[in-house]
């Protein structure tokens, strides 16, 4: 046993805290998860031995009981116990050992030996809700069941679109290079139990339980490029913290390229989800919103025309933190039409202003119905007017209104090369989580443009796109054999 000490010993960060835990752990069930979350929430290392085959009341061999509590990711450590458990305690000296609320009036053989060093002696089941991390992470983790995607309502039968095209546009997509300039943000998607309503005011009441981080905004879009075959390079604006290095990390992981600068008087944009029950509940920005100072936008402006000559797309994802100042767009924007590179945009405006009819000259932009209408100052016009509207007020060659759960609206040429407008509805009936469906429509789509499709067939790819990252929880990068298996699923041919 005391190798098994030291070498927790020696792995431990200095001034970590270890609680241990030790039973038979025959199957894992409901109690055993209550107790070993609450010794997870003691300390920073959860230990937990298990007995010999030989123990009383042992019925699962060791191999298939180590399997099971090693799989649990709150637990650090499992071994088997080779002798008394009292020496075990003595030779870790965890700061925690927890046990069950009925040995709480028995006899203890590990006591003395807990309070001989300073340890603490804990009964407790945990408390009765569902509080297993495994359990709560099924969200993030469960795959989407297959096929996700409904009829299309005649679309690609309008357009002639087929299975055989889409194989063949991700085909052309692999090996695009796209620059994307934009917003940094990173979310946390924060797992709650809910408890109920307080009795002092009418506030729903949650118990946080798991974190889980994802890359958004400019990034996300990025690494979705990445994921569909591109070369993906980021610029963007970063604060001078830990969001910041979290972000780069992870963009690094993706295998982005990232080119971001350092403003010190921004942190780095991080929104927090509190959710319960497949349901988000509260967001909470943390962010700055005033524009770059023109030092910093000369510096991003350079970088990006430096890779210019380099790229086939250039994309804008705004969403409006500053990041992307009138005076930088229009300067970008002229030295990408003079090298002849394309250029797309989205600017959101969730819960902020935005103007998409600023970023002039694009292939496309896709805002939300809101958004169009924000451009516009119009209210009252039907979508469709509003669609063309917008694509001559921002001189765009296509347009494709984003409608949430009714699909998208896409004003472009047709065949004969005059304007049409026509929907296609959203193809999962059973999202989710939307957070993520714009980023993932603005890429594919844009990609699949740059590729060579009409705005039709690349509107396609896109509602199935964004069918997939509707599926899950969190912002994750597209995967393009994913597309793949849900366009084989297809009933047209």
């Amino acid at each position: 046993m005391k190798e098994h000490a030291s070498a927790i010993r020696a792995a431990a960060p200095p001034g970590a805290r270890i609680a241990f835990v030790s039973g038979n752990f025959n199957i894992v069930h409901p109690g055993h998860l209550r107790l070993l979350k609450l010794a997870a929430d003691t300390a920073d290392i959860l230990v937990v031995g298990l007995t010999p085959d030989a123990a009383p009341g042992v019925t699962v061999p060791i191999a298939m009981r180590l399997d099971g509590v090693r799989a649990l990711s709150i637990v650090k450590y499992a071994f088997v116990i080779d002798g008394a458990v009292a020496d075990v305690i003595a030779d870790l000296r965890p700061d925690f050992v927890v046990k069950g609320k009925e040995f709480e009036g028995a006899y203890n053989a590990e006591a003395a030996v807990v309070e001989s060093y300073g340890g603490k002696l804990i009964f407790s089941s945990g408390d009765v809700q569902f509080a297993s991390m495994d359990l709560i992470r099924h969200e993030f983790s469960q795959p989407p069941v297959p096929p996700l995607l409904r009829g299309a309502e005649g679309f690609p039968e309008r357009h002639g679109l087929t299975k055989q095209a889409l194989h063949k546009l991700l085909d052309k997509m692999s090996g695009l290079r796209v620059a994307v300039i934009g917003d940094i943000i990173v979310d946390d998607y924060i797992m709650c139990d809910p408890l109920g309503m307080s009795q002092e005011d009418p506030t729903i009441v949650v118990s946080p339980i798991e974190t889980q981080t994802f890359i958004g905004g400019a990034g996300i879009v990025s690494a979705h490029a990445r994921s569909l075959g591109a070369r993906a390079t980021l610029f963007t604006v970063f604060g001078a913290d830990e969001t910041a290095n979290y972000a780069r990390d992870k963009l690094n992981a993706m295998n982005v390229e990232v080119s971001g600068i350092v403003d010190e008087t921004r942190p780095t944009t991080r929104k927090q989800r509190y959710r319960a029950l497949d349901k988000t509940l509260l967001r909470v920005n943390h962010l700055r919103q005033h524009a770059i100072g023109k030092k910093l936008a000369d510096r991003l402006r350079d970088d990006v025309v430096a890779v210019l000559p380099e790229i086939d797309l250039l994309m804008f994802s705004d969403f409006n933190y500053g990041c992307l100042p009138q005076e930088l767009v229009d300067s970008i924007a002229k030295e990408a039409r003079l090298r002849g590179v394309p250029m797309m945009a989205d600017s959101q405006a969730s819960s902020q202003m935005a103007d998409i009819s600023r970023f002039k000259d694009m292939a496309l932009i896709t805002p939300t119905e809101r958004e169009a209408r924000l451009a516009l100052r119009d209210t009252a016009s039907g979508l469709a007017v509003v669609a063309i509207n917008l694509r001559e007020a921002a001189a765009a060659e296509n347009v494709i209104v984003t409608l949430g759960e009714d699909g998208m609206m896409i004003h472009g040429r047709n065949r004969d090369g005059d304007y049409m407008t026509d929907r296609l509805p959203a193809l999962n009936a059973t999202p989710k989580d939307v957070a993520g469906a714009g980023d993932s429509v603005f890429t594919s789509t844009s990609m699949a443009l740059c590729a060579g499709a009409d705005v039709w067939l690349a509107s396609y790819l896109g509602g199935i796109a964004a069918a997939l990252q509707v599926s899950r929880v969190g912002n994750t990068p597209l995967e393009v054999e994913d597309i793949r298996f849900e366009i084989n699923q297809i009933e047209h041919s």
